[in-house]
């Protein structure tokens, strides 16, 4: 009975990313009636659920803290290629859309991703324990890329607005890609101890999964097959959640709300496969897996992003806005400042994960209400 279970379980994690992408495939570029989308967003569910599944899989073969790595980058990549397709068939309207939507997601992961997690963890285990080493080096490259490609184009002078000129384009798109290279080689290379899973205070032994201990690590070729089955349930995410996005964007102009609110909501939707998992690694007292997949994933939205509509900008005839307004530079600052004396200590309570929960509630109120 039991074995019959888990078969169904493992089959469901394999057909739901192929019925994603198919579903996708008979509908991309088509108007969703009512029914196909409900079918989408029923099917977008599993599809998250899939993904998460799958990327523990390839987490349980490679370790930490590679299997973060491999998720954050996954849903960035695919992330990108939306945000370059819709600038590409947008017209000027996208002119702020890279920009929106990076600026999402970083305050989506490092306060909420981030926060639900520290939340998670200190009140099932009293305290959140990190390494502050590695916690605290993601939070500099994060504020970093986020400060000289969102904040400093609002001041340049070269062109007039919140844009970079094509030098300062150049300049910050190859400094990203530097600065991303450089924390991914500390990550997986040079300091990998900083990244990994810490011994709390008191303990002889690291605290490890109580799964590890007792499950073996699947096979390279299961690893492999859950890699591409990750590859296929995100592509099916991102790709319906651009196919019920205007209905999503006629609810928000019905509903007589600012048009930001779109990209914040289909944010939400692409970033829900990490937000699942970080809070179960945190459930199971694996915080610093989690603060390796909120901080890194605002580190890849920035790093591969800005790159990426750099090189699109050079066929898009519209500006590319990327400078942010006064409101979210005050948000961006408090994130960063938060954010440095929560990863300081090494540990953390409820309270830092409210903290940064709050910053959210609030970045997404001024959405609403700007």
């Amino acid at each position: 009975m039991i074995g019959w279970i888990r078969t169904i379980g493992e089959r469901w994690t394999i057909l739901v990313p192929v019925l994603a992408v198919v579903l996708l495939a008979l509908t991309w570029g088509s108007k969703l009636s009512g029914a196909l989308i409900a079918v989408a967003v029923v099917v977008l569910a599993a599809a998250v659920l899939a993904a998460v599944h799958h990327a523990e899989v390839v987490a349980h073969r490679v370790g930490e803290p590679f299997g973060s790595l491999v998720l954050a980058v996954a849903v960035t990549i695919i992330e990108v290629a939306l945000i370059v397709t819709l600038m590409i068939d947008g017209g000027p309207d996208t002119a702020s859309l890279a920009r929106d939507t990076v600026f999402a997601a970083v305050m989506i992961t490092c306060n909420g991703i981030l926060g639900l997690s520290l939340l998670v963890g200190s009140l099932r285990h009293g305290t959140a324990t990190f390494n502050p080493e590695g916690a605290g080096a993601a939070l500099a490259t994060v504020a970093t890329l986020a400060g000289l490609t969102l904040v400093l184009p609002t001041f340049t002078t070269s062109k007039p607005g919140p844009e970079f000129s094509g030098v300062q384009l150049t300049f910050a798109a190859v400094t990203s890609l530097i600065l991303y290279g450089l924390f991914v080689t500390t990550q997986t290379v040079r300091h990998r101890d900083y990244f990994l899973p810490v011994v709390k205070p008191g303990r002889p032994k690291p605290v490890v999964d109580p799964e590890d201990d007792h499950a073996d690590a699947p096979s390279t070729r299961t690893a492999m097959i859950s890699l591409g089955l990750l590859g296929l349930a995100l592509v099916g995410v991102v790709g319906l959640a651009k196919g019920v996005s205007p209905a999503i964007e006629s609810g928000v102009k019905s509903a007589g709300l600012p048009h930001a609110v779109v990209g914040v909501i289909i944010a939400l939707l692409v970033l829900l496969p990490e937000t699942i998992a970080a809070v179960r690694a945190a459930q199971r007292n694996r915080v610093q897996t989690s603060v390796n997949l909120a901080l890194g994933s605002a580190m890849a939205s920035i790093g591969l992003t800005i790159p990426a509509v750099a090189i699109a900008s050079l066929w898009l005839s519209g500006p590319l806005v990327l400078g942010l307004g006064n409101t979210h530079m005050v948000l961006l600052t408090l994130t960063v400042v938060v954010g440095a004396l929560t990863v300081r200590p090494g540990r953390a309570t409820p309270l830092q994960g409210g903290v940064h929960l709050v910053i959210l509630a609030a970045y997404l109120e001024l959405a609403i209400n700007p």
